[in-house]
């Protein structure tokens, strides 16, 4: 049967397609139908941080900004609120002034602050103290915001008062508690334990000085407990002391050692503890909230208000800066009422109410953040699709119940059910796979839902299995995080009251008590905690939990209740934000406020599952009964836990045959929402994906299948992308190393990319002397690139699909052909066992020394017997969201959505020839150009290549994959994931691929008379069939058009919902630099001519000259062609300044006039200033002397001359102390202005005539279009519109081009060009305009003279104009402009006139013309 197959190879910036017929009866009747390729730009950062693994996306730093103007708005109404508030209340008054005025008055309204704490102030200036208040209104504390980096809040002022009254240490004072038979130490202050951490520093410096110095003291700063033990381990020698006793006594010997560090010497070993315990209490208090709780200490001590505390600081030194010391909200609210009682013992105005009114309404009210909830997906199963309007449209819309959290416990029992039901046990020596028995299961299950993650060591210690006999098919099973992270907190309760715990638990002093280093059974656990909080009086039911319980029932569980407080709980107005949570607990559970600090600081992940809570309690019950979540494979019949539950399937694409022949499937689909995923660019990547095989159904009919793969960035989640990145990048570095090696000492002009890896796996070896693994020989290093040695497949290829480099090793060819098709490890236990130990021994040194990876370290020691299958199916095996989201989409429009990977994709192009198609098709155009060479590789052949060229420089190397991918069968795949089926006859697979094996491979000659298998071609002449769609394909760019996008903004009002239409501009309107603006001289030469005007002749530099050529202007009436062409020029007509006729006005003369520019500071960096020409710039020029005489002391290296300028200032004068620090430079010309000047009073500044004075400008940032027009007299001419322009053209409703522009002056619209439009260029073989453009048969020809807009660019000097128009051809990746290349590879303009003939084109989707000329 011929079916109509479709292969995507899915880009993060691209997307190549093929569109093929294939019959797999017959491949006769296979056959390419169309090829080609769509290109997404992202932006350079989107793109670099996708691939990074950042969440950011193109619009984060707009959002930001956005953030802070909303802060600044809402700061704004604050304060007209309490202004209106206090006219009200009458004491504000008409006239009174609200900022400072006068000399020497920066600071005073701080002044007046302070003082308004204790004395009278005058109701005026309590008004501008209010206004000071109202700008900083402190942290108040959320608990869903903590972070490891911020550290914790410490709320222990009555505990730091009793040190400082007691004069003690935090040590100390813990000591005391300790003896008095206290259990649960208090939270100290970071100053407090910071100045016990130097007190005893101090002390014990007079014993070791030598030691204790300023290196190893900072050395010390900020790291924490097993960072503090490893810094001091080579100066104190420390070797470890085992403590003896209980845990109690443990930790009062810890705390004797730390009040005796201020009183005696102690030994190394109980100093370092010491140390480390008061860095480990240090970083628990330290960060941001542990500075916020040090300032708010420091006021109660002093008994300072917040406005006390800062003037405090400005006289002591006025240039102090209080931006970033944060206080609490409850300080600022304390300074509030002690200054608002001051003063109403003074000023009878300022009543109860107004302070209320005042405090509560206006200065720190603070309303609840907007519910998240809409953001949180509908359940999978529970769900039904529904019609609503909207804005007079009828769309579809799917409601149903919400997913749950992943922290919940049913979402944590779930998951763990749906793997223990997937686990399986394979006997080593019988082959012989067993499921795991029900009761089994529910073992590992107790263990792990309260201890969390078990190793599968564990697994099989647990039933009683050998790690030697017995493997699994897991590495380890997620537990119950929550549960695990619960009964950590409550083991820890149970620790603060002193309670010791049983011998068996066999927790040491240095553990930090974790309920997963318990070494008793989860029963024994459950009952011991189950029997201590019931002697604290905390409910114990907490500890039970049911999932199969219904409705109200289930939630009303104490333990579903106590998880659900700690998660939605968002804290409240006290110190430490949870005061409220401490009472909930204590009422609902009994907790006491200790117990409920410890509670507390439990933080659960804020994501969600796929399911309802309504959906994973029915499905529960059947996987607690052993049922697989989705079905089993090997039991096809078996129903599923899904199936029991009621729900269809597990999934959307594993339907059964019958239901995907009744399927109905879409003609077309559906864009995806504008924010409907998480991620902007995933969901740029996947409309694309949807246009792009819409537009392909509608030309060619919908596919029978479509054959995807994925870039390796979009299947990786972002800490995988980010590694990947950072990985690439390394290698990328240190291939090119290689390469100038090869070059330089063995001679190879052209290194390929197997030289390199040669020449990788020798190094891999100098540690062993650069003898191989497999004899133990020395790899001759002048022989490296002859036939004289091998890159060997560890495990062989005709065995496992695996060609990494953790697969090879170098080695003699006589040893590879010997190995053969064993596995290393056999190979040499065929050889003997001395030589398989010493071949052990050096892999397992060269593995310990980090010279090998663990991949190949395990490759190394792999038996035949142990060469698993699926390697494939594990890599098709993907999770990742996009992948999930890509699949589930296609599925829309197709019954099959087949994935495919990179190394299929690979051996395939390899096998059908088509890895040099892309060099091919481009050789003989970079061959004219003289841009090739011929040159020898390591095997002494002659190669033909293009300088500088990799296949990625040329966009349809996509479309190359897509078509490998479309042709990549479920044989292909099933072929290359059980290779090492074929040789075992034993194998279940055996027979089956077998079969694949004869159907599309067979053995080849190679040119040195060996034997190759390779993949059998798709089509009698593929490569050359190839090559002929290749060279027809027209890339399609997304070009970049819309100018705003429609939003419409809904708000709450009156109990309604107000809607609103806005229009959000599609990119930045202007750039954030913001400029100043000076004056600048400007003179130019110039002949008397015609252009002569009033205007002009005022410029004019000379006096004399000036008024002799105003007076014949006069005399012609202002007529400057009268006045000054004709029989009037200057040189036949002249104009003389005296009688005698001596002197007369020049033919030229200088003009001389100011022009507005734009200026910007910068800082005397090298960044800044690399060399003489950026220096140019400079405005002043004493300071650009001084700076060039820099630049030349340094002999032009400026990266020398500009650095370290603190210690090596650039004096302006030296005697006064004043140095060059940052310059004005002129900037742009192009500007908005963003404000008018204002005074310090908030009033205008006019200029002479009443003006208000323009200031801050911006840059209008990126040209939007060009438009092309052309006047009576053929004349072509241009109006260029930025997109700060096109966005208040569309604001105003007028047409984005202008196409009437200057049509009374006789121009006639042309096109416009924009960013990725496409122009066709005629040559000496083409004229875009005879040939017939929607002919396919010309579509080679096309292609050749296709080119987009790259950059277009305009600007203005005076009355002329320097243009700049660079397009890029349409198959061309790369952005260099090479001379030599100029034409080829790209176009450059300077002038309108290289426009007058090109043809501008419009492309779909899949790269069709579908538009001639302006569309």
């Amino acid at each position: 049967m011929v079916k109509n197959i479709l292969g995507l190879d899915l880009g993060v910036a691209s997307i190549g397609w093929a569109y093929v017929q294939e019959d797999d009866k017959n491949s006769e009747n296979n056959k390419i139908i169309k090829l080609g390729v769509r290109v997404n730009p992202l932006t350079v950062d989107e793109q670099i941080n996708f691939e990074k693994g950042k969440p950011i996306t193109t619009n984060a730093s707009r959002t930001l900004a956005r953030s802070g103007r909303r802060n600044l708005q809402r700061f704004k109404l604050r304060r007209a609120n309490l202004i209106d508030v206090l006219k009200k209340g009458n004491i504000l008054k008409e006239g009174d002034l609200l900022a400072e005025v006068g000399k020497n008055s920066t600071f005073q309204t701080q002044k007046l602050r302070a003082k308004s704490a204790k004395e009278k102030i005058e109701l005026s200036d309590f008004v501008r103290v209010l206004l000071i208040i109202n700008k900083k209104r402190g942290y108040k504390s959320s608990r869903k915001a903590k972070n490891e980096d911020e550290g914790q809040i410490v709320d222990g002022m009555a505990v730091a008062k009793k040190i400082y009254e007691d004069n003690l240490t935090p040590g100390e004072y813990s000591y005391q508690l300790l003896l008095e038979g206290k259990k649960q130490l208090p939270d100290f202050y970071r100053s407090d334990l910071q100045s016990e951490f130097d007190k005893i520093w101090k002390f014990q410096k007079q014993f070791n000085p030598e030691i204790f110095n300023g290196e190893l003291y900072k050395a010390l700063e900020g790291k924490n407990k097993n960072a503090t033990w490893k810094i001091l381990e080579i100066p104190f020698t420390l070797v470890g002391i085992k403590q003896i006793g209980t845990l109690q006594e443990k930790k009062i010997e810890k705390y004797l050692w730390r009040s005796e560090a201020l009183k005696k010497q102690l030994d190394f070993e109980s100093l370092a503890i010491v140390l480390q315990e008061i860095n480990s209490n240090l970083n628990n208090s330290s960060g941001y909230l542990g500075a916020i709780s040090d300032r708010s200490k420091e006021l109660y001590f002093n008994n300072e208000t917040v406005g006390e505390y800062l003037y405090q600081q400005l006289k002591a030194s006025p240039h102090t800066k209080l931006k970033n010391q944060v206080f609490y909200r409850q300080d600022y609210l304390d300074e509030f009422e002690k200054i608002w009682e001051t003063q109403s013992q003074y000023h009878k105005e300022l009543t109860k109410e107004l302070k209320d009114e005042v405090r509560d309404v206006v200065i720190f009210y603070q309303r609840k953040l907007k519910s998240q909830k809409g953001l949180i997906s509908i359940c999978e199963f529970e769900n039904r699709e529904i019609e609503i309007t909207e804005n007079g449209k009828t769309k579809k819309k799917v409601v149903g119940l919400k997913v749950a959290p992943k922290s919940s416990p049913l979402f944590q029992e779930f998951k763990i059910w749906q793997v223990l039901n997937n686990l399986q046990f394979q006997n080593l020596e019988s082959k012989e796979i067993f499921p795991i028995a029900l009761e089994f299961k529910q073992s590992i299950f107790d263990e792990v839902n309260i201890k969390g993650r078990l190793s599968a060591k564990e697994v099989l210690d647990m039933m009683g299995y050998s790690g030697k006999e017995w493997k699994t098919n897991f590495k380890d099973i997620e537990g119950n995080n929550t549960n695990e992270n619960l009964y950590t907190a409550y083991l820890r309760i149970i620790a603060n009251k002193g309670i010791e715990f049983p011998k068996e638990f066999k927790l040491t002093i240095e553990d930090e008590i974790k309920v997963s280093k318990v070494h008793s059974s989860a029963e024994i656990i459950k009952i011991f905690v189950k029997e201590k909080l019931s002697e604290l009086g905390i409910t114990t039911s907490i500890l039970d939990f049911n999932p199969e319980l219904d409705g109200t029932d289930f939630e009303k569980q104490s333990s579903y209740q106590l998880w659900h407080l700690l998660y939605s709980y968002e804290g409240d107005d006290s110190p430490s934000g949870n005061e409220k949570l401490y009472e909930l607990l204590e009422k609902k559970f009994g907790f006491k406020k200790e117990h409920s600090k410890v509670l507390a600081e439990i933080g659960f992940p804020q994501n969600y599952g796929s399911l309802s809570s309504k959906a994973m309690r029915k499905i529960i019950t059947h996987l607690k009964a052993g049922f697989s979540y989705g079905g089993r494979k090997d039991k096809p019949d078996e129903p599923s836990a899904c199936e029991f539950a009621g729900y269809n399937s597990h999934s959307k694409n594993s339907l059964t045959k019958e239901q995907l022949e009744d399927r109905v499937l879409k003609e077309q689909l559906e864009i995806l929402p504008k924010n409907s995923l998480r991620n902007p660019v995933v969901e740029k990547i996947l409309n694309q994906m949807i246009n792009l095989v819409n537009e392909v159904s509608k030309e060619y009919g919908r596919p029978d299948e479509i054959r995807i793969e994925l870039a390796r960035e979009l299947k990786n989640n972002a800490e995988e992308r980010a590694n990947m990145t950072s990985e690439i990048s390394k290698a990328t570095i240190q291939h090119q190393k290689y390469a100038e090696v090869l070059q330089r000492e063995f001679g190879i002009k052209s290194p390929s990319r197997n030289d390199i890896i040669r020449y990788k796996l020798y190094l891999e070896l100098s540690n062993n002397g650069y003898k191989d693994l497999y004899t133990d020989t020395k790899i001759e290093r002048e022989n490296l690139f002859t036939d004289k040695y091998d890159i060997d497949h560890i495990i062989p290829q005709s065995r496992f699909f695996d060609d990494s480099f953790s697969n090879k090793v170098l080695v003699p060819r006589g040893a590879n052909l010997k190995k053969g098709n064993f596995t290393a490890f056999d190979y040499l236990e065929i050889e003997g066992k001395e030589q398989l130990e010493k071949f052990l021994n050096t892999i397992k040194d060269l593995f310990d020394k980090s010279i090998i990876s663990k991949a190949k370290f395990e490759k190394l020691q792999k038996k035949g017997v142990d060469i698993g299958d699926g390697f494939i199916e594990r890599d098709l095996r993907n999770t990742q969201y996009i992948a999930k989201k890509a699949k589930e989409i296609l599925f829309g429009i197709t019954n099959s959505v087949v994935p495919t990977t990179g190394r299929i994709t690979d051996k395939l192009r390899e096998d059908w020839n088509l890895v040099n198609t892309m060099k091919e098709l481009n050789l003989e155009k970079y061959r004219k150009l003289g841009l090739t060479e011929t040159v020898i590789n390591s095997k002494g052949e002659e190669k033909q290549r293009i300088i500088d060229w990799t296949k990625r420089n040329d966009h349809r190397h996509h479309a190359m994959d897509a078509l490998t991918i479309a042709f990549t069968t479920h044989n292909h795949i099933q072929y290359l994931n059980y290779l090492n089926a074929r040789k075992d006859e034993n194998h279940k697979q055996h027979k089956v691929i077998s079969n694949i094996e004869n159907i599309i491979t067979k053995v080849f000659e190679k040119k040195n008379g060996s034997k190759q298998r390779r993949f059998i071609e798709p089509i009698k002449n593929f490569r050359i069939d190839a090559k002929k769609h290749l060279d027809e394909v027209l890339i399609s760019h997304k070009a970049k058009n819309k100018v705003v996008t429609k939003n419409i903004n809904k708000t709450k009002k009156n109990g309604g919902l107000v809607s609103k239409v806005v229009l959000t501009p599609r990119g930045q309107l202007h750039k954030e630099t913001i400029y100043g603006s000076a004056k600048f001289l400007k003179t130019k030469e110039e002949k008397v001519s015609g252009k002569f005007d009033l205007e002009t002749v005022n410029k004019v530099q000379n006096e004399k000259f000036r008024n002799a050529l105003l007076e014949r202007l006069r005399e012609f009436g202002g007529d400057s062609k009268k006045a000054f062409t004709g029989k009037n020029i200057l040189a036949k007509n002249p104009i003389y300044l005296n009688e005698e006729k001596t002197e007369q006005v020049p033919e030229s003369v200088m003009l001389a006039w100011y022009e507005v520019g734009y200026t910007i500071r910068k800082a005397v960096n090298p960044e800044n200033f690399k060399d003489y020409k950026n220096l140019d710039k400079i405005i002043d020029k004493g300071v650009k002397e001084i700076l060039k005489n820099r630049l030349d002391a340094f002999n032009g290296n400026a990266k020398e001359a500009f650095s370290d300028l603190e210690k090596n200032p650039i004096w302006l004068n030296e005697s006064k102390g004043i140095a060059v620090k940052t310059v004005t430079i002129t900037g742009i010309s192009n500007v908005q202005s963003l404000h008018n000047q204002k005074d310090h009073l908030g009033k205008d500044i006019l200029d002479e005539n009443g003006n208000k004075l323009p200031v801050d400008f911006v840059s209008t940032g990126n040209n939007h279009h060009l438009a092309v027009y052309i006047n009576e007299n053929l004349e072509l001419d241009d109006n260029i519109v930025s997109l700060y322009e096109a966005v208040e053209r569309v604001n105003q409703g007028i047409d984005i081009v202008d196409k009437s522009y200057k049509s009374n002056d006789g121009y006639h619209f042309l096109f416009s060009l924009k960013q990725n439009e496409m122009f066709l260029f005629p040559s000496e073989d083409f004229n875009p305009k005879e040939v017939d453009l929607f002919d396919d048969k010309n579509l080679s020809l096309i292609s050749k003279n296709m080119f987009r807009v790259q950059k277009i660019s305009k600007v203005g000097y005076g009355n002329s104009f320097v243009r700049d128009f660079v397009f890029r051809h349409h198959l061309e990746t790369s952005v260099e402009e090479k001379k030599e290349l100029r034409n080829i590879t790209y176009v450059q303009l300077k002038s309108l006139e290289g426009l007058r003939n090109v043809v501008k084109v419009r492309l779909n989707h899949i790269g069709k013309i579908v538009q001639v000329n302006e569309y």
